[in-house]
């Protein structure tokens, strides 16, 4: 039953060019990540870049997330796509050439990665509100597994060939991530959208941020974006990995690419049962609960030193994330009316960016204080601390039992 089901959402043409398009972006991301954490180590042995790299990237998205939000609810989300996606290409391409050339400095690197990271503030938020535009309320949960299941299967490939090829030379990673990215816009732009009534406002301050006081009046996805915001933030032990590649476990920029698949793995595993099972009852305390997961995953990475028991950790670690992430985001587009949801994919790109990239400078300058293994440490003791918190703060949220679609 559950095969005919899937097989049936898979019948809509629109869902698979969005799969595929998300797959060419996910694997073309992985890639760059590796290569770009690699190669910014290369250059400067700091964990303190390491940790700017995240910076840059997270900046462009906090002072740009709610403008686009706005703009992804007035205007066709297929063709804000495309656009920031051919940008990005274009940034990755002249990436390619200054690699090339020998002309990549770790000052041209960051700044360059930061328009890389402004294009994509405009791709994030009309992206994340697409779904429901594509498929119908009812069946919304099973295709938002569907699609991180088969989302995880580039972002588990993409580190390893990400590792490979850097080996031969960062040109080629940055020259293929670009292509990936053209393809993913092609894609994009022939999607069909179901729109949906939509209620005109004008343009001022308060429609820009109508996103906020939305998330405000609703506990329960408040609780849900920051719980994610704070335990990811704190347990950023991807961020550290060239150490832990390079110094602790002497493994290479081939064992980076490997480490960065680990969470994959987890993640693919964990959404395909999602896509087969999805979650029916107490999907509040199961978030809660995965996120400790999360944590505990985080602490045994921490101190291992054998590169079997890490990438079990980081396995359990993505498998762990992913049932938030899935959770998360089927709580926030069921409860958000079509009309917002643009703004509130909005402002939970700056909650994800936030516990991404901004979790990637606080690791890094934690480590640069107290060591990599040390600061590692502290974040998944602290990512426990924070569900626990949660727990008495946003109680609504532990008590959720099932997803239920907003009648607004």
């Amino acid at each position: 039953m559950t095969t005919i089901k899937t097989r049936t959402l898979l019948e809509n043409k629109s869902l698979r060019l969005l799969m595929v398009a998300r797959v060419s972006t996910n694997f073309a991301y992985q890639m760059l990540t590796v290569a770009i954490g690699w190669q910014m180590y290369s250059l400067t042995h700091s964990a303190f870049y390491l940790g700017l790299v995240g910076l840059v990237q997270f900046l462009p998205m906090l002072m740009l997330s709610l403008f686009v939000g706005h703009l992804s609810d007035r205007y066709d989300r297929r063709k804000i796509i495309t656009i920031s996606q051919i940008v990005e290409s274009m940034a990755m391409l002249v990436l390619a050439f200054g690699s090339y050339n020998g002309w990549i400095t770790k000052e041209r690197f960051l700044i360059i990665i930061f328009f890389i990271a402004v294009a994509h503030s405009f791709e994030g938020p009309p992206m994340q509100a697409l779904l429901p535009n594509i498929v119908s309320k009812d069946v919304f949960p099973r295709a938002s597994a569907l699609m991180s299941s088969v989302s995880q299967f580039a972002v588990i490939i993409g580190p390893a060939v990400g590792g490979i090829l850097y080996s031969l030379g960062s040109t080629l990673v940055y020259a293929l991530t670009g292509i990936l990215l053209l393809i993913s816009s092609i894609l994009t732009s022939q999607i069909s959208m179901r729109t949906e009534a939509v209620k005109l406002e004008s343009t001022n301050v308060n429609s820009v941020f109508a996103g906020i006081t939305f998330i405000k009046s609703k506990p329960i996805i408040l609780g849900a974006i920051s719980l994610d915001l704070f335990a990811v933030l704190f347990g950023g032990a991807t961020a550290l990995l060239p150490i832990y590649a390079s110094k602790i476990l002497m493994i290479g920029a081939l064992g980076l690419g490997i480490l960065r698949s680990a969470p994959a793995v987890g993640a693919l595993l964990m959404s395909a049962l999602l896509a087969r099972k999805p979650l029916k009852q107490n999907v509040g305390r199961t978030m809660c609960i995965a996120v400790i997961c999360f944590g505990l995953a985080t602490i045994v990475f921490s101190i291992s030193k054998s590169v079997v028991i890490s990438f079990l950790a980081l396995f359990v670690l993505g498998a762990s994330d992913v049932v938030s992430v899935v959770i998360r985001s089927t709580l926030v587009q069921l409860e958000t009316p079509d009309y917002m949801r643009g703004r509130v994919s909005a402002v939970n790109m700056i909650f994800i960016g936030t516990s991404n990239q901004l979790g990637e400078f606080e690791s890094g300058v934690t480590a640069s204080l107290f060591g990599t293994i040390p600061a590692t440490l502290i974040g998944g003791i602290g990512t426990i601390a924070v569900v626990l918190l949660w727990t008495r703060l946003f109680p609504s949220l532990f008590k959720v039992n099932k997803f239920e679609a907003s009648k607004n």
